[in-house]
């Protein structure tokens, strides 16, 4: 490997026998966020905004689908079939990549959210899932992963007996783990946009659910012989059951790599602090985490995954776990969509007067 090569090169390199569809406009900026560092007083903070890659409202979901449509444009598919929650931003985005490339596409939306107004069943990624045109059914057994992946493979079953060639994504701990591939190329990415502006980062935040994005950066980092620790926030499971998950990923990946077991059990760190109280449920500190970003930093962050990550990156440093001496990088995960199914709840904390907390007000 030439001395010149980049980090996105060497990760390349690992990569090069997985077929790849470019849907995210990447890279996307890294950029340090200023006012909010200043008003929590800690540690420098920074923002991978992942946000930004353009695709169908943009998100992480974009690098992580890279890969999965990949395989399935080898596999001669012509059906994407993908259960996610009502509001996911992964079913959002498969649906618009199918349209792009000309597959057709039927969703499953599991209703892991309950009591929940009816706008958010039909606004969001709800309502861009019909503009991508997409079909749609419910699965009405909110927190059960295996009766879900069931039930959309019947679904392909019933699809394939009709003469179609469907292709299956879900987010099974045991599925192959191609989701975690972009992410390991967009952990080449971030070194070597450090290595650009010269600036060190000594711990990564993330939000943990599926795991992909946790276990792609975490094992790309590894890779490239970076010791930057990543810390998972969880999103959808308590931190036992999360860090279970992500360690089955992430030896899943790389026995799909074939690059040996280089990340060590240790390096496995998550966080359930601002999980209560559940998954797509809001808290106090994601009304925070949502408060400071829009009015410190322009930046739009969602209940269910980004201002629960945010809060957490905010919250490791007030319990002691980050220090003031350190900069920490916050992975946006995007999650735009997802804002509008929560109107209800967001105008009616807002309309109680937290905006008399907000940092720029002013009486």
């Amino acid at each position: 490997m030439s001395s010149s090569s980049t980090n996105i090169d060497r990760i390349n390199s690992f990569l090069a026998k997985f077929p790849r569809v470019e849907l995210a406009n990447i890279p996307t900026p890294l950029e340090k966020m200023q006012r909010l560092s200043q008003h929590i007083a800690g540690p420098m903070y920074f923002s991978k905004r992942d946000d930004l890659t353009g695709f169908a409202g943009g998100g992480n979901k974009a690098r992580q689908l890279e890969y999965s449509f990949g395989d399935a444009i080898r596999c001669g598919a012509n059906m994407i079939l993908i259960t996610g929650a009502v509001q996911s931003n992964y079913v959002r985005s498969a649906a618009a990549a199918a349209a792009k490339l000309g597959l057709s596409c039927h969703v499953q939306l599991e209703n892991r959210v309950g009591d929940m107004p009816l706008s958010y069943h039909q606004s969001g990624n709800v309502l861009l899932n019909k503009l991508f045109g997409a079909s749609s059914s419910t699965f009405h057994i909110g927190e059960d992963e295996a009766a879900a992946d069931a039930n959309i493979a019947d679904i392909a079953e019933a699809h394939r007996k009709k003469g179609k060639k469907p292709y299956l994504l879900t987010l099974s701990p045991t599925t192959k783990p191609l989701g975690a591939l972009g992410y390991m190329r967009c952990a080449g990415e971030i070194l070597d946009q450090l290595q650009y502006q010269k600036q060190p980062i000594e711990k990564i935040v993330v939000a943990s659910g599926s795991a992909a994005t946790h276990v792609g950066i975490l094992l790309g980092l590894r890779l490239l012989g970076s010791e930057i620790s990543v810390h998972g926030i969880c999103v959808r499971r308590d931190k036992k059951q999360q860090t279970s998950r992500v360690k089955g990923i992430v030896r899943l990946a790389e026995n799909l790599i074939g690059c040996g077991h280089i990340v060590l059990d240790s390096d496995i760190k998550c966080h359930d602090d601002w999980l209560a109280p559940g998954y797509g449920k809001m808290n106090e500190s994601v009304h925070e985490a949502m408060t400071l970003a829009g009015t410190l930093e322009g930046m739009i962050v969602d209940p269910v995954y980004t201002a629960k990550s945010l809060a957490g990156a905010i919250g490791l440093y007030r319990q002691g776990v980050f220090s003031n001496a350190q900069n920490i990088l916050y992975l946006h995960t995007g999650g735009m969509p997802a804002i509008f199914a929560y109107e209800n709840e967001i105008t009616e904390k807002l309309n109680k007067g937290l905006s008399t907390k907000h940092p720029n007000y002013k009486p």
